[in-house]
């Protein structure tokens, strides 16, 4: 197991936390709770967090991947391309070639990067007509990973996330279980002892009314709002700045 010392967080919405509340304002998330668990073990232990919601795989590796490599952290993390597969003509194959560029950056300066795969999206109704797409992005990823000598997270293979129990109201963000079961699993793959990342949820059954509601609702409450800034091309991140821009000291 390596010891780091520094670790940059670089991503869109997954790694900037949300929706798992911190403090400050600001959203927790796994990567905090990451860096939470490496400080403990070195009281000198810093961290950034780069990450900011609605951002395309562009956006990422021009403005993101740059400021890292300048830091020379020991550690980074890199999740991209999610917002980018939801939209219409996205390429995963072309999508793949800039990650790779990314990753070849990051690792030339001597960092360990942790790569991640998503979450099967087969059991999201809208998203599971893309899941083809999602699945060769991902094996592009896992092909990376190998290539360059990544640490990859899959979790595509966690099937406590499955469960929307460990989302929030929007169906696209993780909510504060979420976070921790990645979290866990992150450590699991850096080989820092933390819980478990496995998880089985209690059995439970929803009456289909109810679910008809709660879809109705979610149309409503995220589905238009969402296609509504497709449609004026405007994002979630515009006028957001990263949570934690310096390689600083770990603080909640």
């Amino acid at each position: 197991m390596r010891h780091y010392k520094s670790f940059v967080a670089l991503g869109d919405s997954f790694t900037e936390g949300l929706n798992d509340p911190g403090s400050n304002g600001h959203y927790r998330g796994w990567a905090d709770r990451v860096a939470e668990r490496l400080a403990a073990d070195d009281p000198s232990f810093r961290y950034a967090n780069l990450a900011i919601r609605g951002k395309l795989i562009d956006q990422i590796v021009s403005e993101q991947v740059p400021l890292a490599v300048e830091m020379a952290p020991d550690l980074v993390s890199l999740c991209a391309g999610g917002n980018d597969l939801l939209r219409p003509g996205s390429d995963p194959d072309v999508m793949a070639k800039k990650l790779a560029r990314a990753v070849r950056d990051l690792r030339a300066g001597g960092a360990d990067v942790l790569l991640f795969t998503g979450v099967d999206p087969r059991d999201t109704p809208l998203m599971r007509r893309l899941r083809g797409r999602f699945a060769i992005y991902y094996l592009h990823v896992r092909s990376i990973a190998d290539l360059y000598g990544c640490r990859l997270v899959d979790q595509w293979s966690m099937q406590g996330l499955r469960d929307w129990r460990a989302w929030s109201a929007d169906r696209l963000h993780m909510n504060e279980d979420g976070h921790r079961l990645v979290a866990a699993r992150v450590l699991d793959v850096l080989g820092v002892p933390f819980e478990d990342w496995r998880k089985d949820w209690p059995e439970r059954t929803v009456d289909p009314r109810v679910r008809r509601r709660e879809d109705a609702q979610w149309m409503r409450d995220h589905l238009v709002p969402w296609v509504t800034r497709r449609i004026r091309g405007t994002s979630s991140g515009d006028g957001v700045h990263p949570k934690r821009p310096q390689l600083s000291p770990w603080s909640p």
